[in-house]
């Protein structure tokens, strides 16, 4: 049986891995669970602008179609978007039709039930045993399920955000980069109707210049534009806007961790900070945590992935987790990133602390970060080795509280992916050159 699901759901190169009769089949797979679970029921299906967006588009409401599942297509629409009206509508399911921040020609398939979460992995190994199979049931006549459209919805989650931030925004002026993709029509919306002057970079939804030297994963021109309009931040969404990250008036990178010191405190001064910890993952910068340490809030640590994340959130009670990325989660107001929310959170913050942003950012004591990838032919038996867990034994003692250790296989590649922190970055040199020729030694 193939594994269609990675981390984030089904993605690939649009029509060559992830091909219309793919997501055919994964569609009636969904199907028929969705109807074993609810009778007839409706699933809403939005995606951001990629060229190939609307092919899979309709073979995926297709497929729900030939399962006795009806549909409601809603367009382009933020990932979160899909998640919140899924959660607060008529609906048993929903879908997005998006790659996020990948390039042009990939595209994807994220699913949500009806509470607004990713489907777990118990049920996506289901639907992948299910889309092997010839036997699923084939309804017909008035049992075929149809197809409409709803764009209401998009005014409805505008409407959710914009009830978030009461106090409005005016006063303050944004540079908004919509890479192309899902934020183009909402995010300009949502920032000038609550009053902030805005300036507009990459807001056509073009999907053949979707991420393209724009958004969350290039932000050079967004910071020149920052500086040029004298704006007070600028604003940047990856392709289906379920992240962002921020620049500050002088053109400084105000990334996912430096977000989460900063909510931290607030949500800590509004008492809204219960069990005082927040999750982060294993990569965010070991300064984040000496930042907390001081203010009285744990840090827990999950896996890399936003799924992890939540998984951990959920588990702790814990309102805000992300990752270094700008996928942060707001747990009180939605189930999944969402780049719209965590954009509209950063300049209401900057608004209510009054300053430069430069000056909040600077109070994030970021320590050098060191990556070394080692070949390891063997990678799987990194775990339980003892020479390799000496080696590093050895050079955490030598960090000691100044910083960490991590050592990890990569997911997709034969390597081993060494990283150290600490406020010396010769010192860092000379214990990853240590461990890299233990590991190299040990896994080859």
């Amino acid at each position: 049986m193939a594994g269609y699901f990675g981390t984030d759901g089904v993605r690939g190169v649009a029509n060559q891995f992830l091909t219309p009769e793919l997501a055919l089949r994964l569609a009636r797979a969904h199907g028929t669970w969705l109807t074993h679970q609810y009778g007839r029921c409706k699933v809403l299906i939005g995606s951001d602008t990629r060229v190939s967006s609307t092919m899979l588009e309709c073979a995926y409401a297709a497929g729900l179609a030939s399962s006795g599942v009806d549909s409601a297509l809603i367009g382009v629409l933020p990932t979160p978007g899909i998640a919140w009206l899924t959660q607060h509508g008529d609906y048993r399911g929903g879908v997005m039709i998006s790659a996020s921040h990948n390039p042009v020609p990939d595209n994807g398939i994220k699913l949500f039930g009806e509470d607004g979460f990713k489907l777990n992995d118990l049920v996506c190994r289901q639907l992948e045993e299910w889309m092997e199979s010839d036997d699923l049931p084939r309804p017909t006549g008035i049992e075929v399920g149809r197809v409409d459209s709803r764009t209401e919805g998009r005014q409805a989650y505008l409407d959710h955000l914009k009830r978030l931030c009461p106090e409005g925004l005016s006063g303050l002026k944004v540079v908004l980069d919509c890479a192309h993709g899902a934020a183009c029509e909402l995010a300009p919306r949502l920032f000038s109707e609550l009053g902030a002057e805005i300036v507009e970079l990459h807001s056509q939804p073009d999907g053949s210049r979707i991420n393209v030297r724009c958004g969350s994963t290039h932000l050079e021109e967004l910071a020149c534009a920052v500086q040029q309009h004298r704006a007070a931040v600028g604003i940047a969404f990856d392709g289906d806007a379920d992240r962002c990250l921020g620049v500050d008036e002088l053109g400084q990178q105000v990334d996912g961790d430096r977000m989460l010191l900063m909510f931290a405190r607030w949500l800590q001064s509004r008492q809204e900070l219960p069990g005082n910890e927040i999750v982060a993952t294993v990569m965010s910068n070991f300064g984040l945590e000496m930042a907390l340490r001081q203010l009285g809030i744990g840090l827990v640590r999950a896996q890399v992935g936003d799924r992890y994340v939540l998984e951990e959130m959920k588990l702790r009670r814990c309102p805000l987790g992300g990752e270094q990325s700008g996928h942060l989660i707001f747990l009180q107001h939605g189930t999944t990133g969402d780049g719209l929310l965590c954009g509209l959170r950063l300049a209401q913050y900057l608004r209510q602390r009054g300053g430069p942003l430069s000056s909040l950012v600077g109070e994030f004591p970021a320590l050098p970060q060191k990556i070394v990838n080692v070949p390891a032919s063997r990678k799987e038996n990194l775990n339980g080795d003892s020479a390799i867990d000496q080696a590093i034994e050895k050079g955490a003692g030598q960090l000691g509280q100044r910083g960490r250790i991590l050592v990890r296989p990569s997911g997709t590649e034969p390597l081993v992916r060494l990283m150290a922190e600490g406020p010396n970055e010769q010192e860092l040199d000379e214990i990853l050159e240590d461990l890299r020729q233990v590991v190299a030694e040990r896994l080859n």
